[in-house]
């Protein structure tokens, strides 16, 4: 087996120095000690396969690292510098962050979804000491006015001489941002130690013996998989554009890259649910929105994959999971009748509990806390030693032990039944002839059922939906969608798009 130097220097003990390691006896506090024994053990094996084709071995990867982290220290990069991060997800960002970590510094990934605005906000709330970019992202340096005074980094040619700092569980590694959907976004830091945690919590889920291909459209996966040896193939289309992106291009890129497993939001999956070729594929991960019952039945019906459903959210990932081929037909007639969504058993690494109706959850890939303290006022409750996170879910938990969950607190309407949450009308009406999809609003202070799809059934729809206690039904001709995944109701958009 070849040695190979790891990317990260050796610090408090023992930690991994090569492959006459035995992993029994090795310490390891972070995922560049991972990465370091997935490179020992398959150098030659493909770690990413980019959106154009390339393919990049994990010893690739790691020499290049190892270049940046050289280049990048003599640029001034050191312990707890703060370096903001702009650059296509490819393998080069991944190498990036992990010469970044190797120096010490801290990573402040800005929030996507948001674009320019979302990248000043980063820079102002976080004060970084240099930008790192590539590409067209490289020019904002001059003409964005908070990168006017930070040092520039490249990524571009560099040589190979190892210069690593001590990293310390408890050193801040990124710093991200929530959505801001809601609200303000949230900067969000997480500690070596965290994603550690993270990794353990989400590395069973996607464990397997047989040597996977894995199409990722969601970047924390791809560190899990870098950290596993595990290959990724990246999206040849753009998040942001996924309305472009047709099922033919999917089954394509699939077929092409011979993938065997998915790591996709929901909106893919209704891409995916037209494909009719889907070659050595074999699984589907779903997550960063709702999956709901139709959607789960298309999926099976039209392509017989296995499909694990996994709920999380920006601050705590994964809450729990769920193999559709457990839900029963006694599951899907309560979710149909209002018992809310299924999203299965809380993964074994977490705390959870239902307060006020509201998912609360703790452990330690948790966050708890945010760069700005007062942030903490709304989201935080420390009980004992034990600190909880406010997922803003409104959910309950059956006697196995399982969440449900009926929608985000403040989204319930009043109807002649009482208190109704959305997922108890929108999973319903997601089943009604010519829907594609539904939003339960309160439109001029009583509730409407927005509906996209096919506004000939309008009629038809109005007299489901008075079954429901619902007396209004609103057709629009495209429901807002978040800007990160695609999956999720933008309920504000769809609000200022009513008038109310």
């Amino acid at each position: 087996m070849t040695t190979n130097p790891p990317i990260a220097a050796l610090s408090k003990g023992q930690r991994y120095s090569g492959g006459t390691t035995c992993l029994g006896c090795v310490w390891m506090a972070n995922l560049l000690d991972h990465f370091a024994i997935a490179v020992d053990r398959h150098p030659d094996r493909t770690a990413i396969v980019e959106g154009d084709g390339r393919e990049i071995t994990f010893s690739a990867v790691q020499i290049r690292a190892q270049q940046l982290a050289s280049k990048w220290k003599r640029k001034g990069v050191g312990q707890g510098d703060h370096v903001l991060l702009a650059m296509p997800v490819n393998a080069d960002l991944y190498a990036s962050l992990a010469a970044l970590w190797s120096l010490g510094a801290t990573v402040v990934l800005p929030e996507p979804a948001m674009g320019l605005a979302g990248l000043r906000h980063a820079a102002r709330t976080t004060q970084p000491k240099a930008f790192c970019a590539s590409g067209h992202f490289a020019l904002l340096k001059f003409v964005v006015p908070e990168l006017f005074k930070l040092r520039l980094l490249l990524p571009g040619s560099a040589r190979s001489a190892p210069g690593v700092a001590a990293v310390h569980d408890s050193d801040t590694a990124l710093i991200s941002f929530t959505s801001g959907t809601t609200g303000q976004a949230k900067a969000i830091p997480r500690s070596h130690a965290f994603l550690m945690a993270q990794h353990d919590a989400i590395a069973p889920l996607l464990h397997s013996d047989a040597v996977e291909r894995d199409l990722v459209a969601f970047p924390v996966f791809t560190l899990i998989n870098l950290a596993a040896g595990r290959t990724t193939v990246l999206p040849n289309w753009k998040m942001s554009n996924l309305d472009r992106l047709s099922p033919e291009q999917l089954a394509g890129w699939i077929s092409k890259q011979q993938v065997t497993r998915l790591l996709i939001p929901p909106s893919l999956c209704e891409k995916l649910a037209q494909c009719k070729d889907t070659g050595q594929l074999h699984t589907v991960f779903t997550g960063g929105g709702p999956v709901f019952p139709d959607l789960v039945e298309r999926l099976l019906a039209n392509t017989g994959l296995d499909v694990v459903c996994v709920y999380g959210s920006t601050e705590a990932e994964p809450i729990a999971h769920l193999d559709v081929r457990d839900i029963s037909e006694v599951d899907q007639r309560e979710m149909a009748a209002g018992k809310g969504l299924l999203v299965g058993f809380p993964v074994s690494q977490i705390k959870l509990r239902i307060r006020n109706d509201e998912v609360q959850v703790a452990g330690d890939h948790v966050n708890d806390g945010y760069l700005d303290p007062t942030h903490s006022k709304a989201n935080k409750i420390k009980d004992g030693t034990t600190i909880w996170h406010r997922t803003g879910d409104v959910g309950h938990l059956d006697d196995e032990g399982r969440l449900w969950l009926l929608g985000r607190l403040g989204s319930d309407v009043r109807t002649p039944t009482g208190r109704t949450f959305p997922f108890a009308i929108e999973i319903a009406a997601r089943q009604w002839p010519g829907v594609t999809n539904s939003a339960l609003m309160n439109f001029e202070e009583s509730p409407a059922l927005c509906i996209e799809g096919d506004a000939g059934q309008l009629s038809n729809w109005s007299g489901l939906a008075q079954e429901l206690g619902i007396a209004k039904v609103i057709h629009v001709r495209k429901i807002p969608m978040d800007k990160r995944h695609n999956s999720k109701v933008d309920r504000v958009k769809l609000a200022h798009l009513l008038g109310c």
